[in-house]
């Protein structure tokens, strides 16, 4: 007979601005990392000195993205579902949620190895880049690919972290992560000579050098705690509801990514200049927006552990103080990038059209977090309540909203018109979101 685990949780808790901010700070110094991959990766190519690398280099990213965002629900899904078993205590089922992930993780990753010409293919034919720009893209995405598995399984491991509310233990393999992809990218790519192959082998380094840590931290702690028997982990109940939560999330999450390849495919219409200018100026757009991804994981963790409590109080605190946290904090990032965006543009690129042509859109940039705040704390909130049919309805709208700006303003207003698109997309998703939680609420902790 299989023993009962002890609790992982408590049924009620207080929710306190230090809980916040012991989920939120490390996460946020994680996740502040992954974008200075993107600049190191940019910063090694631009010392080529060709604009065409970059906007190569850029578009692959954008490519490699929408494959591997697509999949994202392996870290949200699993954040939330492990968040709800930590509150109602079950640590067995907190384990099987993980378990279950990574089988869809691993299989997944090697079916996208298989698939990588036909992605690179794809993705060519979608950006419809000049040939210089898709040789370098082809190259880029190929070889990025071959991480796929490594890169799924972090996501399954390092949404168990969080569900835990063990964000420390995500800080060290999001730092190791990141820290072997960097100092990898700079040796191959740059003391090599080896340019976008380089930083592309770099990064595979850096997502294998996290799955072996993190699978070797996870073996250790399971090693003392009661085995979880497959007909538990398998129960074809509960994987039902985690492939139909990850299918709705797996929507949500390529709506998202494709606004983003979107954007840079519209921004390649006007030209080599732009796409490169956009992809340098999108660096500081994702760093202001991984800012409040701390805040982001915190709302996730918190709301489903509520949830999992059945603890109204302690969900509505968490909406909150992860929302008086996020918007007081969002402003930093556009002051930062006022303040000393051009000097940052001055060391990314080397390409003097590339600059003069960044500096113009530099203020979109710029807003990106306050302009993001709202819905990226709304969809963490969503995400940890596993409510996720109404995040790809909301996604679904947005993207319409998306849609309908973008060629009504791109064809007037030119870049200018694509980035105010952007914005409005980003606004449209926060406002949605908050407009239907409190039914969701209401009938979530009814009776």
């Amino acid at each position: 007979m299989q023993r009962k685990a002890p609790p992982l949780g408590s049924r009620p808790f207080q929710v306190t601005n230090r809980q916040v901010l012991a989920i939120a700070i490390p996460m946020a110094l994680a996740c502040l990392t992954t974008p200075l991959i993107g600049f190191v990766d940019t910063i090694v190519v631009g010392q080529f000195g060709d604009a065409r690398l970059i906007g190569g280099l850029a578009a692959g990213g954008v490519v490699f993205d929408v494959v591997l965002t697509s999949f994202s629900f392996l870290l949200s899904g699993t954040t939330g579902s492990v968040a709800q078993a930590f509150g109602r205590g079950d640590a067995l089922e907190a384990r099987a949620v993980l378990w279950r992930a990574f089988v869809i993780a691993g299989s997944s990753g090697l079916a996208l190895v298989v698939l990588a010409p036909l992605i690179a293919l794809i993705g060519e034919w979608f950006m419809n880049a000049d040939q210089p720009v898709t040789t370098a893209m082809d190259l880029y995405i190929r070889i990025r690919l071959i991480s796929a598995p490594a890169s799924l399984i972090n996501y399954a491991i390092l949404g168990y972290f969080l569900g835990c509310g063990n964000a420390a233990l995500g800080l060290i393999l999001q730092l190791l992560l990141n820290g072997v992809s960097t100092a990898s990218s700079i040796f191959l790519g740059l003391y090599l000579g080896w340019g976008v192959a380089g930083v592309a082998l770099g990064t595979v380094c850096g997502e294998a050098a996290a799955t072996m840590a993190g699978i070797t931290i996870l073996l250790g702690r399971f090693r003392a705690m009661p085995k979880v028997s497959r007909q538990h982990t398998f129960n074809m109940v509960a994987m039902r509801q985690m492939l139909h939560l990850n299918g709705d999330i797996m929507i949500r999450s390529f709506v998202l990514t494709g606004a983003y390849v979107l954007f840079a495919r519209q921004g390649a219409q006007f030209g080599t200049l732009t796409l490169a200018a956009n992809a340098v100026l999108m660096h500081f757009f994702l760093v202001a927006c991984y800012f409040l991804e701390g805040f982001a994981a915190a709302a996730q963790q918190l709301a489903g552990r509520a949830l999992g409590a059945r603890d109204q109080r302690a969900f509505l605190r968490t909406v909150k103080l992860t929302a008086g946290w996020g918007f007081a904090l969002a402003g930093l990032p556009s002051v930062l990038v006022f303040t000393f965006g051009e000097q940052l543009l001055g060391a990314i690129t080397k390409t003097p059209d590339v600059y003069a042509e960044a500096v113009i859109y530099l203020p979109w940039a710029a807003f990106g977090s306050l302009s993001g705040a709202l819905a990226m704390q709304m969809n963490a909130i969503f995400i940890g309540a596993t409510w996720s049919r109404d995040i790809r309805n909301m996604m679904l709208i947005s993207f319409a909203a998306f849609i309908a700006a973008l060629f009504a303003l791109g064809p007037v207003f030119g870049n200018h018109g694509l980035w105010a698109a952007l914005h409005i997309f980003l606004l449209v998703r926060g406002i949605s979101l908050l407009s239907v939680m409190r039914r969701r609420v209401r009938s979530a902790f009814a009776g």
